[in-house]
């Protein structure tokens, strides 16, 4: 899906602006630090999708990191509606909040100043068809991140790098592997499927809990389609019978290799197919 706004405003501290104009001082904490926290929410038929699980998940961010949010519920449906009602397309909002700008450089958290808020939307791209055929690919690596990955904060520098270490490998995602145990991707999260059985890692420190994570498992129960959430070692994405990783922007989509190897037949999987159709109705429902 597409990641480069397109949309001729943006809501900045308490404007609407041109995107050309949206700034951010140098001091912004933000910008120093990675001092911030954020939400990505897929906009479907002009309708925020899971808008009250991802406004939760910006609050738990905010209280992990000692910030209370600075706006009421129904101000930031006014400004999602602004954003996103010039279209009928699918789009993506994305908001920021940074405990804003201080005077100097210091690591110790500013008195009296005001959060720094952006919201921008923008137009997604839709799935590429090729996927329902072929999947997607993955390698495992290493996950050396922080241990608060439960926080959707801003600093994604190690998400950044091990996103850019599975692209120089040819791969799609990479799958996150510490002490032997599978905690998500660089930006997703993972399911394994054994024996007719979907299995993602449970949340903890280790992993944010993805709202799409979370909807795949309520759909598999809803179906009586056998769900767990329990530890993953690496051996089990190595020998599962299907891989599947999950985002907002991603949806569920199918990983068919693995380090080069394929996973199960090497071609999405049945289970995933059911999946998939239970997303779309979702969606449209």
């Amino acid at each position: 899906m597409s990641t480069e706004p397109d949309t001729s405003e943006v809501y900045l501290n308490g404007e609407f602006i041109p995107l050309e104009e949206a700034y951010v001082p140098v001091m912004d904490r933000g910008f120093l630090f990675g001092d911030g926290v954020y939400e990505l929410i897929p906009v479907y038929g002009g309708r925020p999708f899971r808008l009250s699980q991802h406004m939760e998940r910006l609050d738990n961010s905010l209280r992990s990191v000692r910030m209370e949010n600075p706006l009421q519920r129904d101000a930031w449906e006014r400004i999602f509606a602004r954003l996103t009602g010039s279209t009928s397309d699918d789009q993506l909002l994305y908001l920021q909040v940074t405990r804003g700008m201080d005077r100097i450089r210091n690591h110790l958290f500013p008195q009296g100043v005001e959060p720094t808020v952006l919201v921008m939307a923008w137009t997604a791209v839709p799935r590429d068809p090729d996927i329902s055929a072929t999947g997607v690919t993955a390698v495992v690596l290493e996950d050396n991140r922080w241990h608060r990955c439960d926080i959707k904060a801003t600093a994604l520098l190690g998400n950044v790098l091990l996103r850019q270490a599975a692209q120089d490998a040819g791969a799609t995602e990479a799958i996150l592997v510490r002490d032997g145990l599978v905690t998500e991707g660089s930006s997703t999260n993972p399911f394994v499927v054994q024996d007719g059985e979907i299995l993602t890692p449970p949340a903890s420190n280790r992993l944010l809990r993805g709202v799409t994570r979370d909807l795949v498992l309520e759909l598999a129960r809803g179906a009586d389609m056998p769900c767990a959430e329990r530890h993953i070692t690496r051996d089990e994405i190595e020998t599962a019978d299907e891989l599947w990783i999950s985002s907002s922007s991603r949806e569920v989509q199918p990983v068919t290799l693995l380090d080069g190897k394929p996973v199960g037949e090497g071609v999405p999987g049945a289970l995933w197919r059911r999946m998939d159709g239970l997303f779309q109705d979702y969606k449209q429902s």
